[in-house]
């Protein structure tokens, strides 16, 4: 990672800067620092779900370096609601600092679930807020206002700092029927325009779509058209968090007569703790165990499932591989996924339609088909947050580099400069001062891999590593060396996996042989008794040949063995 220089901290008790450590030109890992000379506040702390290419990995989250350095000055990390790329690495932080968290009663909720499996708890001081209250610190006041989102309890936050009132805008959308009631606190946006808005922190995800966001409420119409007419099981699938469609899906199921079991653990759980606190109310009797399940007809029976994003260890992709002992997929089943692929997980959603298909599902999935409207603004719903704060300036967050592009050609048509439209990298340092807003410099930002228990400690060469394994396997050279003579006793002996099937390419292996006999032995003779050049010359003499002969570049490991005389 390149070291980039940042201008000393804070000059002035009226300067505030913030610093994104993740969110900007991706979807996921939201994380930003607002810092002043001697406080600073934490906005969420989310992961993002790895690339395809990032073969192994489990989640991504954002390089922390910089927040542990200032650790001693952060009195709050706020969280603007429940879903993982806002709380999903709270563990990682908390594992390193002590600090207490704030946001809504949902969110603090899932965190506290999360944390549990980190063996970790909620910091002393930790505490639910709920929309117009306020958390005050030595030089942050900051307001809590209700948005709509596709999580119930999502905040939007207004930030009083030394250098003025900061409003970010969360996650949000305008649904004007929302299922759970929360409709956006348009009263609250319009009086913080009143008051003066020096800067809009806003959501950028569908900056690129037109119109405005469909509302949660016509999910619900398309899916009851669905239960009225599947004559078999119904599977139906979403994200876990999506609290407002697992309550519809419950409610409807209850009105046609069908019982629901729940399959998955992190839907489990997310209704769980949503049960507990209020968020979703379960009809008595409704739910019940899979094994209870199997003996109620077909047409009395709706199946939560885990996998809307084709995750390979999720509920509904074993069942459409045939590998999950619980059930199976049959015939006449109707397999719900309502959720769009996150970028990059396509293919594994794709799959798991293809998979389901063949098994004889009828598979309802896709943006035309209803079962899923976006919990992000559109661009009509951008102008209205635009109009309602009035902004002196704007910063799209939560997009990938398009969708900020997109948002700052749409803010230039209402009248907004360059100079009031900031588009961001992680890292960057945007300093606001009592008049004027200009970057600072930069920070150390980037990105931490996280593999089972590991975390940063696979980077690109391992990445590459496994990229190479994987597509062109791994040659094993064991050569028996005599360390008083320095003559080879034994070998070298060729060992294949991923690479070619040995029995069909004996010729091809007998020859490679050769080919590190024919480099090794020269050197020896030479005086080459260095491993690690011995190893090389192994390399060098079979890279080029395996290309020319196969065009593959697999990975060569030599393993050269002493035996004395």
């Amino acid at each position: 990672m390149n070291q980039r220089k940042s201008e000393p901290n804070i000059h002035s008790p009226d300067t505030v800067d913030l610093i994104p450590l993740g969110g900007m030109g991706e979807i996921g890992k939201n994380l930003c620092i607002w810092e002043t000379e001697d406080d600073a506040i934490v906005v969420d702390a989310g992961l993002a779900f790895p690339e395809e290419e990032m073969l192994g990995i489990d989640i991504v989250i954002p390089e922390l370096e910089y927040l542990f350095s200032i650790r001693d000055k952060v009195s709050a990390i706020i969280v603007t609601h429940g879903h993982e790329d806002h709380i999903g690495s709270l563990p990682y932080v908390l594992q390193q600092m002590t600090v207490p968290v704030y946001g809504p009663g949902l969110a603090i909720g899932l965190a506290r679930q999360k944390l549990e499996e980190f063996d970790l708890s909620l910091p002393a001081g930790s505490k639910m807020v709920k929309p117009r209250e306020h958390i005050v610190t030595d030089r942050f006041d900051v307001g809590f206002f209700r948005v709509s989102h596709s999580i119930a309890d999502a905040m939007g936050l207004a930030i009083r700092t030394p250098a003025g009132l900061m409003v970010h805008s969360g996650d949000f959308k305008f649904d004007q029927t929302p299922v759970n009631g929360e409709i956006t606190d348009f009263y609250t946006l319009s009086q913080l325009g009143d008051e003066g808005v020096r800067c809009l922190i806003c959501d950028s995800t569908n900056a690129e779509r037109p119109g405005v966001t469909g509302s949660e409420r016509l999910v619900g119409e398309h899916l009851r058209e669905i239960f009225r007419t599947a004559q078999g099981r119904i599977l139906f699938t979403t994200f876990a968090s999506n609290i407002p469609r697992l309550q519809q899906v419950i409610e409807i199921a209850a009105q046609y007569n069908r019982k629901v079991s729940v399959v998955g653990r992190s839907m489990r759980n997310s209704l769980e703790v949503s049960q507990e606190m209020g968020y979703v109310d379960i009809p008595d009797g409704i739910i019940v165990d899979l094994n209870q399940m199997k003996n109620l007809p077909d047409d009395q029976t709706a199946i939560l499932v885990t996998g809307s994003q084709g995750e390979p260890m999720s509920a509904l992709t074993l069942m459409s591989q045939e590998r999950d002992r619980r059930m199976n997929i049959q015939p006449g089943d109707t397999v719900v996924i309502a959720a769009n692929p996150v970028p990059g997980n396509e293919k594994l959603v794709y799959r798991t339609v293809d998979n389901l298909s063949r098994l004889g599902a009828h598979v309802v999935y896709g943006s035309d088909s209803g079962v899923h409207v976006s919990g992000h603004a559109s661009r009509e719903e951008i102008k209205l947050m635009l109009n309602l704060t009035q902004p002196d300036n704007v910063i799209p967050v939560h997009g990938e580099y398009r969708h900020m592009k997109a948002f700052e050609e749409l803010a230039k048509s209402m009248d907004y400069s360059n100079d009031s439209i900031f588009l961001l990298e992680n890292g960057q340092r945007l300093r606001f001062d009592a008049s004027s807003a200009r970057r600072a410099g930069s920070v150390d930002a980037g990105q931490v891999l996280v593999d089972g228990l590991g975390v940063g400690d696979v980077g690109n060469v391992v990445l590459r590593d496994r990229e190479r394994l994987s597509e062109h396997g791994i040659v094993m050279v064991v050569l028996c060396i005599d360390g008083d003579t320095g003559n080879i006793v034994a070998g070298p002996e060729i060992i294949t996996r991923g690479f070619v099937y040995v029995r069909e390419s004996e010729e091809l292996l007998n020859f490679a042989q050769n080919k590190v006999k024919e480099a090794v032995s020269p050197a020896l003779r030479r005086g080459v008794t260095q491993r690690g050049q011995l190893k090389d010359v192994i390399r060098d003499s079979l890279h080029s040949y395996l290309y020319e002969s196969l065009q593959r570049r697999p990975m060569i490991l030599p393993i050269i063995m002493d035996v004395s005389s």
